[in-house]
Formats: C-alpha cells, structure tokens, sequence
C-alpha cells in the first residue's frame, strides 16, 4: 500500500505504479491503418512499373510497323505530300486538247441525235444548187451580207442553159449579172455559148437541141459579144 497523504493534500502514485495495457480495438485500428497503407504503396509500384512498360514499348510498336512496310518512308511520304502540280500545255498542246474535246462532244451529239430520233427532224443540208441560187438572189437584191464566191459564179455558168436548175423566172437575173463578168470568166463564157450555138446548128436536121435551151444561148451571146 502507498504512503498516507499528507495532511490536505492529494495522494500521489507510488514509484512503482505502470500503464494500462492497450485496448483490443486500438490495437485493431492501427493494425488496419498498416494494412492500407501497404496496399496503397503496392498500387502506386504498379501503376508506376506500367507507365514504364507502356514507355519502352512505343519506340517498339513504331518499329514493328516499320518492318511490316519495308517502303515506309515512301508510303508515309506519299501521305503527307502534296500531288505534284501538272506542267503548263503549250500553246500547241492546248489546240490539240481544244479539237480532240470538240471532235468528242460533236461524237456525243450525234449520239445522241441518233438515239432520240431528233435527227430526223433536222433539215437536210442545202444542195449546191440551191446555194447558188440563194447567191444570184442575194446579188439581186443588194443584200448586206452578199459577197462574191467564184464557187456560186462557176456553177451558174455551168448550168445557166438548163432550165431544170435555173428556173426562167431567175434567168433574166442571171443575164442581169453575166453583164458583170470580166477578164476570163466573159472569155470563156462566150466561147462556151458559140461552141453550144454551132452544136445547135449542126443538129438542126436531126436531133435539135430544146427550144429554151437555144433561145438562152442566143441570148447570152448578144449580151457579150
């Protein structure tokens, strides 16, 4: 037992007196704190050892893809630039394009025109006689737009004596405009209409040439003669 307390005071504990043994559930509570702390440092080793794995095996994964495609640097090349720009056609270059697209779009429209039957309805292409004809009448009527064409000349020269192409109505014009030949084209127009006129005179006795006819070779050589 203890020494008495002094007299008013308060009895203190002996040299010899110890602690109270730690309860169960204190001992409990810091043995789970270790636990989760040991956990925790575990993760952070793992996610740490990955992070480095993923690290040195990037340069290897590039590499691989670089074994799979021995061109790799063309293929990766062709990827990132640009198609090269075409070289400028030369003025001549330019006029072969221009009539081979015209020569093929012409190709397309007759195409086309044949297999919508449009074709049909489309007028026919002037003969030359009618040309001639439409260039005596031009003649005739001063038109603005008339100009000479030796081929429209030479070919009314040709048949001004048959009446199947040139019509009577349109030969009086003709004479009309013969009164303009000059040079070489009268020459031979004289000459030709005296040679059909001694044809005319030979086959009078047997197989004369048509009243219309003659009369017209008459008259075109009392115009130039």
């Amino acid at each position: 037992m203890g020494d008495a307390a002094p007299e008013g005071g308060t009895v203190l504990p002996g040299p010899c007196a110890c602690r109270k043994p730690a309860s169960e559930a204190t001992r409990r509570m810091a043995k789970q704190k270790r636990k989760v702390t040991e956990m925790t440092e575990k993760k952070n080793k793992k996610l740490k050892k990955a992070s480095t794995e993923e690290t040195l095996l990037a340069p290897q994964a590039v590499s691989g893809t670089e074994q799979a495609h021995p061109e790799g640097e063309a293929v990766l090349g062709a990827r990132q630039e640009t198609a090269p720009q075409l070289p400028a056609l030369t003025p001549e270059e330019k006029r072969v394009l221009e009539r081979k697209l015209k020569k093929e779009r012409r190709k397309e429209e007759r195409k086309w025109l044949r297999e919508s039957g449009a074709a049909q309805s489309l007028p026919a292409k002037r003969s030359g006689a009618q040309l001639a004809l439409d260039y005596l009448c031009g003649w005739a009527e001063k038109h603005e737009n008339w100009r000479f064409q030796k081929t429209r000349q030479t070919w009314l020269l040709m048949h001004m004596y048959d009446s199947d192409q040139v019509p009577d109505a349109l030969f009086s014009t003709l004479l009309a405009y013969l009164e303009g030949l000059r040079g070489r084209a009268r020459e031979l127009t004289v000459q030709k209409a005296e040679a059909l006129m001694q044809e005319v005179d030979k086959a009078s006795g047997a197989e004369p040439l048509p009243l219309g006819k003659t009369q017209r070779i008459r008259r075109v050589l009392q115009l130039l003669s």
